[in-house]
């Protein structure tokens, strides 16, 4: 009996995130108003759709013990290249380096931004799997370069008009159902597929749980881990390219802060920054009760200055609490 105590003691301490945001849902829901309609729910879904693609690519970093700092500022960078190039051509605010390139494939745009994001996600790989480099130290270094470079390319200007063949992707439906859910869906399902039925996704949770024993079983580490910085970051840039569509416009700080939010919505799921653990329904757990929590602090009328404070504060709880599961492990 006391056993049967301790476990349901330590469900409710463990998942008090999850269960705390749930009353919360409740309460919202039923003392304001159209909280609980097909509009609010399609505007979180929407919402939740590129954090979603984002910390799917956090999440495999930190199922080997890693992370990556740089999660951010690459779908910014990202978000900013899809602007550049595919402004309307007469649009009165023209991005001046990408005058005179005329009306691109948009499909072929989200290629290009793929292609150099997976660049920096090259880099970050061989920077924590050959140079031992701590991946909270190298993404973070990537971090700053990114929003430099950023800087650069853009002078810091404001980017918007863009061609409506673009737009719709995030903004259009299919039946009533958003594109962007359906793109997410679609991302999310090959990621778990990924994760659980190759041999790169036992390989992921082999170095995550013990890197020396992986390796001394055949593993090779070090490819791998390119490999998971590589597609984190291929998965930033389709983030980055649907968040400027979904937004209409760019900037040097689109993205910014969304590798921490990424982080917290893998912790509450079940990824531990411990290594070894996650799946990528836990990350869609983790991501809608992040979305949540923003939406109802909303509905309540709280300050946006307040709700950063109760972001931050569901962070440090997130990963303290995973750190008692992985004490209580050992």
């Amino acid at each position: 009996m006391d056993k049967k105590q301790l476990n349901v003691k330590d469900i409710l301490i463990n998942n008090g995130i999850v269960i705390l945001i749930l009353l919360m849902v409740l309460f919202v829901g039923v003392t304001k108003q159209n909280f609980f309609s097909r509009s609010n729910f399609s505007n979180i879904s929407i919402n939740v759709a590129c954090r979603f693609i984002i910390a799917v690519g956090v999440s495999g970093c930190l199922i080997t013990k890693g992370t990556d700092l740089s999660a951010g500022r690459l779908v910014g960078l990202s978000a900013c290249l899809a602007g550049t190039l595919l402004q309307k051509s007469d649009y009165s605010g023209h991005f001046e380096l990408t005058k005179g390139f005329g009306e691109q494939n948009v499909w072929l745009i989200l290629l290009i931004c793929i292609a150099i994001c997976c660049v920096f996600g090259l880099i970050n790989g061989i920077v924590v799997a050959y140079l031992n480099v701590p991946a909270f130290i190298g993404t973070l270094g990537m971090q700053m370069i990114v929003y430099g470079i950023n800087l650069v390319y853009t002078k810091s200007v404001p980017l918007g008009g863009y061609r409506q063949e673009y737009t719709i992707i995030a903004n259009g439906n299919f039946f009533g159902i958003p594109y962007l859910f359906i793109i997410a869906f679609v991302i999310g399902a090959i990621m778990w597929f990924v994760f659980n039925y190759t041999r790169h996704g036992k390989y992921m949770y082999a170095i995550g749980g013990n890197e020396a024993a992986a390796e001394v079983a055949g593993v090779n580490v070090k490819k791998t881990k390119i490999i998971i910085y590589v597609t984190a970051t291929a998965l930033y840039a389709i983030a980055g390219f649907l968040l400027g569509a979904k937004s209409g416009g760019a900037g040097v700080n689109t993205g910014n802060g969304y590798e921490l939010e990424a982080i917290a919505a893998c912790t509450i799921g079940g990824v531990s920054v411990n290594g070894g653990i996650g799946r990528i329904s836990g990350v869609i757990i983790g991501v809608l009760v992040f979305e949540f929590l923003k939406t109802c602090l909303q509905f309540l009328g709280i300050d946006p200055n307040y709700q950063y404070i109760a972001q931050g504060i569901v962070i440090v709880v997130a990963i303290a609490l995973d750190i008692r599961k992985y004490i209580a492990k050992k």
